[in-house]
């Protein structure tokens, strides 16, 4: 296929369509009409032989073909921009909007207190983080990294093991001072435990306790289940029942006594945090230094024996 500047105009136009989800939202940012945005697309579409979009009246969507071309183009894309900024004799190369998903509970408890140094050290990045319990499908909506935790499940994405947390048990001493202290992970069988929910199964969590290579599966009874931490941890605070949190979730309430880790003996369990990238190709500096960020900021967050901070390569 022989290269024209028409063709490298349409691959903008759909980048800003795949991403606003709109073709009158696509219009506005790129400061075209609708139709001329239509047009555009529909050249392109064209030009590669195959449909890029299904539309409805509710909403534009990239169709499988679409969404594999997308995939191949929107990194090129990146490099793009990287390139100009370069050429135009900029002190950085981190520029241009970041979109990240997101898990909210590291994003308000590790990123949120660091975040003005990261905006004051890269002026010229615009940073977009979206907060959710799911992961979705990062290339239709346009996010350039996502950061969650727990073991990937099969995709297409390309999934990056960034760091491995201590998972604690935890209750108040209120709680230990009416219901007693359990010694043995087996003893919470006769306690009550909050429950919080798997957003990727819709079930519960499964509690287990490591110590080396041993590993011990507990089901402790409980009548409160919740979906978000910061209810969790309120209501193990106030006395409801134990809880297992991650470790930069309560230090500082372990530190200030308002909660108890009930098992140091059993220190082995862990959860990953992830980052996923919709492309196999190098990612581009500003996700590059946006997950170095990241890993500082948990390094700041959590210092545990045996956490695992893998190296970043600098941009």
């Amino acid at each position: 296929m022989s290269f024209d500047g028409r063709l490298l105009s349409g691959i903008g136009v759909m980048a800003a369509v795949a991403e606003a989800g709109s073709f009158v939202h696509a219009a506005k940012s790129l400061g075209l009409t609708q139709s001329g945005v239509s047009r555009s697309i529909g050249r392109l579409e064209t030009r590669v032989g195959i449909r890029l979009f299904d539309r409805t009246a509710r909403a534009v969507r990239l169709t499988d073909d679409g969404r594999r071309f997308y995939e191949q183009v929107r990194p090129l894309l990146s490099g793009l921009e990287e390139a100009v900024s370069l050429a135009e004799g900029s002190t950085t190369s981190v520029r241009g909007r970041l979109r990240v998903n997101i898990d909210p509970f590291f994003s308000r408890l590790v990123l949120a207190r660091n975040l003005n140094t990261f905006l004051s050290g890269n002026p010229a990045l615009e940073l977009e983080l979206v907060a959710r319990d799911y992961l979705g499908d990062l290339v239709t909506e346009g996010f350039d990294v996502a950061v969650r935790f727990g073991e990937p499940a099969d995709s297409a994405l390309i999934a990056r093991r960034l760091i491995d947390i201590r998972i604690l048990t935890v209750a108040s001493p209120e709680y230990l001072a009416i219901h007693g202290r359990p010694s043995d992970p087996i003893e919470l069988k006769q306690h009550q435990a909050i429950h919080f929910i798997d957003s990727r199964t819709s079930r519960p969590f499964i509690w287990e306790f490591h110590k080396g290579k041993t590993v011990l599966p507990v089901q402790p009874p409980g009548r409160l289940t919740v979906t978000e931490v910061g209810t969790m941890l309120s209501a193990c605070v106030s006395g409801v029942g134990i809880a297992q949190i991650l470790d930069f979730g309560v230090r500082d309430l372990i530190e200030s006594g308002r909660l108890v880790e009930l098992f140091p003996d059993w220190p082995d369990e862990r959860y990953p945090l992830y980052a996923y990238h919709p492309s196999r190709n190098l990612p581009p500096a500003k996700v590059r230094i946006f997950l170095e960020f990241v890993l500082n900021a948990a390094h700041a967050a959590i210092r545990v024996e045996g956490l695992h901070l893998p190296r970043v390569e600098p941009t």
